[in-house]
């Protein structure tokens, strides 16, 4: 008897031992192929760098169909992980429009902040039920905040593709919003505003997000004439530059500068158009005229690699255009075939454009690329059923009656976005300078890139009664469009955060349920799963009469 008391002893010491050690470190094993469980390096990382109290409070909470029930599980699931690494991280699920809030409203208050509510239409009991959902969460640290959007939404894709996608999302979207809270920025860009470019308005959705990841500046090339070195050694101190939609031709003094600068191994994203046609100008007169528009930029990126052409890009792939119809209290905005806006599909070939949504162009260029020694890599490309108008021409809303059929589109897929990787050659190489700097580079000091969009309004976001919105959100349909990821994976690769593109990239097997198995076998295993529950209990009944039994002999 003795030796059975001290048998118990031995094993409940141990199990507190256990409970006390499990307490203060915890050990998970992840056994499955494409380790699903384990976070990456660059989240334990982000973890890591938190000294203070974080609090995550997700709204995906509610009357919830299966799929977005298996998002919030998989969202639990993540979350827990993370407070298992750093126990100043917290989390709770908040249903919104509890205790009797008006859901509309709620809906409202979301949407004015950013965050835009699903609406779910389901079947049940052989009646359509609609009921508003709220895929997000909100990081709060240190007196700041990050919004995480939970659900991927993408285009013409089935509800459980979407699900699984968003999955895929779940760490990449929170570590970004951990480290945009954590890290200390460094490295610099500057946004060119010399040339006419978007004004501050249109940028600065893009621009607010750039600045979670880095320092940014406005810069102005206006007295290169007068102080070339000045201006020249205070642009070369930025990582990037950044340039959206310039309208008015750069100078030679301006060119050259800019060229010594990617030779001193700065990065680029250029967002330009070689023709001039606005889409404002067509909505109030039914026609408007594209005229090429000379940038005095064809010189140097010819000499990189690229041309971008003086034709606009027709698409049947393409966002609809909304045209009011009616008048006074019956106006109406109805939607319309615009094939001069194509919907880009990204592939699967880059770290930059993996797993996007479709991205939205308006009134974008054909590019070509040359053979020059550079590496490049066609990021986007129209579809296959578009082609090349040329200029001037007229640019008619008649359009909108249009029938396109396949002969119409004998090639199609032309370059839209080019990234350009490599040491790159100087466009005054063995030619006169206009201007004299101190030191002069006919090759880029090392290995740089630049990414070339032949659009400007790929970057330009929608205003609304004064207030900016969402970049890619298009407020006639409530689509989003993939314009903000690709632009912020465009400057995360230029300035080498490549952790956080590898991990958006990140692909984890998610198996599915059967259905036809289902239907056939579902009654097969509902009954196996009863039965093997009343087998072991009674089972483990016998088992401790047969103990009770042999201790009383």
């Amino acid at each position: 008897m003795k030796f059975l008391n001290k048998q118990v002893a031995i094993i409940v010491l141990l199990i507190l031992a256990i409970n006390v050690v499990s307490y203060v470190k915890s050990y998970r094993f992840d056994f499955t192929s494409d380790s699903r469980f384990t976070l990456s390096g660059i989240s334990k990382t982000s973890l890591n760098a938190i000294k203070a109290p974080m609090k995550i409070t997700v709204y995906l909470e509610g009357n919830l169909n299966g799929e977005f029930k298996r998002l919030q599980r998989e969202t639990a699931f993540l979350l827990e992980e993370l407070t298992l690494i750093n126990r100043d991280v917290s989390y709770e699920f908040i249903n919104p429009v509890n205790d009797g809030a008006d859901e509309q409203q709620v809906g409202n208050l979301f949407y004015q902040s950013g965050m835009m509510p699903e609406n779910l239409t389901e079947k049940k009991n052989g009646k359509l039920t609609k009921s508003t959902i709220f895929p997000w969460a909100v990081i709060q640290y240190q007196g700041k905040e990050q919004k995480v959007h939970l659900l991927n939404k993408k285009l013409n894709v089935p509800i459980d593709d979407m699900i699984n996608s968003s999955i895929q999302n779940l760490e990449y979207a929170f570590t970004n919003a951990i480290t945009k809270l954590t890290r200390k920025r460094n490295k610099k860009i500057a946004v060119l505003r010399s040339n006419g470019e978007l004004k501050d308005d249109y940028l600065v959705d893009y621009l607010e997000t750039v600045n979670d990841y880095y320092l940014i500046a406005p810069f102005s090339l206006d007295s290169v004439a007068s102080s070339p070195q000045k201006v020249y050694d205070s642009l070369v101190k930025f990582d990037a530059i950044i340039s959206a939609k310039p309208q008015e031709s750069f100078t030679d003094e301006e060119v050259y500068v800019l060229d010594q600068y990617i030779m001193n191994g700065g990065k680029a994203l250029w967002m330009l158009e070689s023709v001039r046609v606005e889409k404002d100008s067509l909505q109030q007169n039914g026609s408007t005229v594209a005229v090429p528009k000379d940038l005095n930029l064809l010189n140097l990126f010819f000499k990189y690699g690229v041309r971008i052409n003086y034709e606009i890009i027709n698409d049947v792939y393409s966002a609809p255009i909304y045209l009011a119809s009616g008048s006074a209290e019956n106006t109406q905005l109805n939607p319309y075939p615009w094939f001069y806006e194509p919907l880009v599909q990204p592939e699967d070939n880059h770290p930059i454009t993996t797993n996007l949504n479709a991205v939205k162009f308006e009134f974008a260029n054909t590019m070509d690329t040359l053979k020059n020694g550079i590496k490049k890599t066609v990021l986007l490309k129209s579809s296959s059923t578009s082609r090349a108008e040329g200029t001037p021409r007229e640019v008619n809303l008649d359009i909108i009656n249009f029938r396109p059929t396949p002969e119409m589109y004998p090639e199609g897929n032309y370059p839209m976005a080019v990234l350009l990787e490599g040491r790159f050659t100087s466009v005054y190489k063995d030619r006169i300078t206009p201007l004299q700097l101190k030191t002069h580079l006919d090759k880029s000091i090392n290995s740089t890139s630049q990414i070339v969009i032949s659009d400007g309004d790929v970057v330009k976001n929608d205003i609304q009664r004064g207030t900016p919105l969402s970049l890619g959100f298009d407020r006639f349909t409530g689509d989003t469009y993939g314009n903000k990821t690709f632009l912020i994976n465009s400057i995360n690769y230029l300035l080498g955060d490549l952790e956080l593109l590898i991990l958006r990239n990140r692909i984890i097997n998610i198996p599915n349920l059967d259905d036809e198995k289902i239907v056939k076998q579902g009654m097969l295993w509902q009954f196996l799963n009863m039965a093997l529950g009343i087998i072991l209990i009674i089972g483990f009944s016998v088992l401790i009469l047969w103990y009770r039994k042999s201790r009383l002999r």
